[in-house]
């Protein structure tokens, strides 16, 4: 269960740092003792430096422009409310402004905001060279919850606002805030996509779009940064190296790399970052990579779910990460439960299934097979509340299997009862290494007359809160523990484990391997279904068991060793 290292829990990590350049950068920004303070936020632009550095590493397509450009917040939060009805309807997006005791709600024009990565076209960048020649103009997405500090001492110490901006294709509802006294780095780092900028001296001139300055009452004020751009070398060091270093030189200089989630960014996704030699592909996530497999060429554009395997797949296990936050391992209750098993009538989860996308085809990766070809997906199951679902494993001394346990709990969080489901077994591959609920979810390929044709094998999971999928549903939680597999499904010497999907939250499994792909080498070309299933025993006890299945059609065309897939849209969304 591999992950990237820009995964979507990274801006804790970096507060502190970029909490420290910003204060420096507005000191005396406090407002006047006995000033008036307009309604609602007021915003700025701010540089934290008037000189930055930028590394690009040798053999890299270029730099990416963290330019210490932060968007300042003061006197009320900076929020907004961003929703789609159904996949059929374009994504709304409000902002709530707080003044005091009332709220009022200003809907935003329509078409302004296509989806839930941020607010597009917010920041515009002009660099130019020491000559004082314009060698580029670029813009970029504002993420509003991207990396952040505060700005003066006496502000709130925490933020209550969600640590990332999604980029799931079906996400249906995100909540986006700067708190007040905080500033929010206007950089997307890995996000976006990297400049061309040799080796040199440049002057960046970066501003806020005025589109935006006339909605939101900035001023305009471009800031200018001096930036030196210099080259790395390796001397001979391999990619994981490279990628390694990378990513520490981005933790140590506060960037403002944020959500995973939206990069497909679950289980199963080892080195899923842009391959050395290689350049996103444009508006879509997906990379291009070097190396497919000795016995196929290199395809123009690939999924998450058959991203490059240039980098080891470290995995999360046992005193290792693949370098996403480690979170604080949820704790179990301290013995097995007690009494007669009850489910009382108290608020339960509710699992729904989206349907799969990053649907490619592969000749196997890790085990390569000549002539053999899979189709590779991700697949998300979401809680959509009111509660919780919780799952507690016990283990019995020299037993391989827990016992599972699904636990409820009532309005004041007070457990109420608890019911039997299932097991949960200890996965000893590498890049997995953790305890697995099983008959979590199903995946199955279907004939164009929905009967089955191929079973993944996949039925084992280790729950995480991978995705935010819509944080605007009843008791969402904005900010969820267990992110990281590390902690979260415990390790081979445990004695119990806690697993736990969060309301708003889904666990996004990428399907690359053999025997969890499905193997379509045999299968005649034409149309087919992929079925995703949530709780397919139906053993976890929910709100609704109506919307547990999700279908996406597929057509399947070529020759054997040569099969390609094509993925039609689900109505607005035409992420493949």
């Amino acid at each position: 269960m591999t992950r990237d290292h820009r995964n979507r829990f990274g801006r804790p990590a970096l507060a502190a740092s970029a909490a420290l350049a910003v204060v420096a950068g507005v000191a005396g920004a406090a407002p006047v003792a006995g000033a008036t303070a307009p309604a609602g936020p007021r915003i700025s632009l701010i540089a934290a430096s008037t000189t930055v550095t930028l590394d690009r590493w040798e053999g890299e397509p270029g730099v990416y422009l963290d330019l210490g450009a932060y968007v300042t917040v003061d006197g009320a939060p900076l929020e907004f409310k961003v929703t789609r009805a159904s996949y059929k309807t374009p994504v709304v997006a409000d902002q709530i402004i707080r003044d005091g005791g009332k709220t009022r709600t200003k809907r935003l024009p329509a078409g302004l905001v296509k989806d839930f990565s941020g607010l597009q076209g917010f920041v515009e960048v002009t660099v130019k060279n020491a000559a004082g020649k314009q060698v580029l103009k670029t813009s970029d997405t504002f993420c509003p919850n991207n990396a952040s500090g505060r700005i003066r001492p006496d502000a709130p110490a925490t933020s209550k606002y969600p640590e990332s901006c999604p980029t799931n294709p079906f996400t249906l509802g995100s909540v986006w805030g700067v708190e007040k006294g905080w500033a929010s780095n206007t950089s997307n780092g890995y996000y976006s996509e990297p400049v061309d900028l040799p080796a040199g001296g440049y002057t960046a001139t970066v501003a806020v779009a005025k589109k935006y300055r006339d909605l939101l009452g900035i001023a305009n004020k471009p800031q200018t940064i001096k930036v030196t751009v210099r080259t790395i070398s390796e001397d001979g060091e391999g990619a994981a190296a490279r990628s390694a270093k990378r990513a520490g030189t981005a933790a140590h200089s506060a960037h403002s790399a944020h959500d995973m989630s939206n990069m497909g960014a679950g289980h199963d996704m080892a080195g899923m970052g842009t391959a050395p030699g290689s350049a996103p592909t444009p508006g879509t996530g997906h990379v291009y990579s070097n190396g497919r497999g000795a016995d196929a060429p290199t395809p123009p554009a690939r999924p998450h779910a058959i991203g490059p395997r240039a980098l080891k797949h470290l995995g999360d296990g046992p005193g290792h990460t693949d370098g996403s936050r480690i979170a604080p391992a949820l704790k179990p209750n301290t013995k097995r439960p007690t009494g007669a098993a009850k489910v009382p009538d108290v608020p339960k989860p509710d699992l729904r299934s989206l349907p799969a996308w990053d649907i490619g085809i592969s000749d196997g990766e890790d085990g390569d097979v000549p002539g053999k070809d899979y189709m590779v997906f991700s697949a998300n199951v979401w809680n959509a509340g009111p509660a919780p679902l919780v799952v507690d494993g016990f283990r019995s001394p020299g037993k391989e299997l827990m016992d599972a346990y699904q636990y409820f709990y009532d309005a004041k969080g007070k457990q109420v009862g608890y019911t039997p489901t299932g097991t949960m077994e200890w996965d000893p591959r590498v890049g997995h290494e953790h305890w697995h609920f099983t008959d979590f979810a199903s995946y199955r390929l279907l004939s164009a007359d929905k009967s089955e044709i191929v079973r993944s094998g996949k039925e084992a999971f280790c729950l995480a809160n991978t995705d935010a999928i819509d944080y605007t549903v009843k008791n969402a939680n904005w900010h969820p523990n267990n992110t990281d597999l590390s902690t979260a499904c415990g390790q081979q010497n445990s004695i119990s484990v806690r697993e736990v999907l969060d309301v708003g939250s889904g666990d996004t499994y990428t399907q690359y391997r053999p025997g969890q792909s499905f193997d379509v080498t045999d299968l005649k070309n034409g149309t087919y279904y992929i079925e995703v299933i949530a709780n397919p025993e139906h053993r976890l006890r929910e709100t609704n068991l109506k919307n547990n299945v999700a279908l996406r059609k597929v057509i399947l065309t070529g020759t054997t060793g040569a099969r390609k897939v094509t993925v039609p849209p689900i109505d607005l969304i035409t992420a493949p």
